[in-house]
């Protein structure tokens, strides 16, 4: 829950190619194993450690029925975190931490985030991700680059709108070819 030595972050985070694909037009996966041995890099994160500190997921409709469609073959990916569904369709529900939300997404920040989280991990899609942006809700962007050009698909950022200057807070290169951006948005 919210602590005062912590304080509240939206983080967007996206898995893309090297031309800013973050989905196939046929919404396959199999491109997320994209791997080119880097003798230079470094091992990931223990992930287990890493999503203790996610308090919270948000995700846009279609990000949730491909998490659904997934789950059935690699398990729900979300665990057991509170996981708020950003949507005006009447949708499925098929595990208790998950709920929908309609609206204002500045109401969602303000009343429904801020008071009872510290991480919120914006988990896609490319949408809600652009409208965040857009509306200058999201703190940092955590971009996960794979060594791979998809050459067509869904833009992770595409007609955000508003130009915003960004703060580089990290790049890690990993052993196997991927390459992590961690940007702070609008710190200066």
């Amino acid at each position: 829950m919210n602590g005062k030595h912590d304080p509240f972050r939206v983080t967007i985070h996206m898995v893309a190619s090297l031309d800013g694909i973050i989905a196939k037009k046929d919404n396959s996966v199999s491109w997320f194993e994209t791997s080119s041995p880097y003798a230079k890099g470094v091992d990931g994160e223990n992930p287990e450690e890493f999503l203790k500190t996610i308090d919270c997921y948000v995700m846009g409709s279609r990000t949730y029925e491909h998490a659904l469609e997934l789950s059935k073959s690699y398990g729900w990916a979300y665990g057991d975190k509170p996981t708020i569904v950003v949507t005006s369709r009447n949708l499925p529900i098929d595990r208790p931490n998950v709920e929908f939300y309609s609206g204002d997404l500045n109401k969602l920040v303000e009343e429904r985030l801020k008071p009872h989280y510290n991480h919120v991990w914006l988990a896609g899609g490319a949408m809600l991700a652009n409208e965040f942006l857009r509306l200058q809700l999201a703190d940092e962007i955590r971009l996960s680059i794979l060594p791979i050009i998809l050459g067509e698909g869904t833009l992770f950022l595409d007609q955000v709108g508003v130009e915003q200057r960004l703060h580089l807070k990290d790049v890690i290169a990993y052993r196997n070819g991927m390459v992590g951006l961690r940007y702070g948005v609008g710190e200066f």
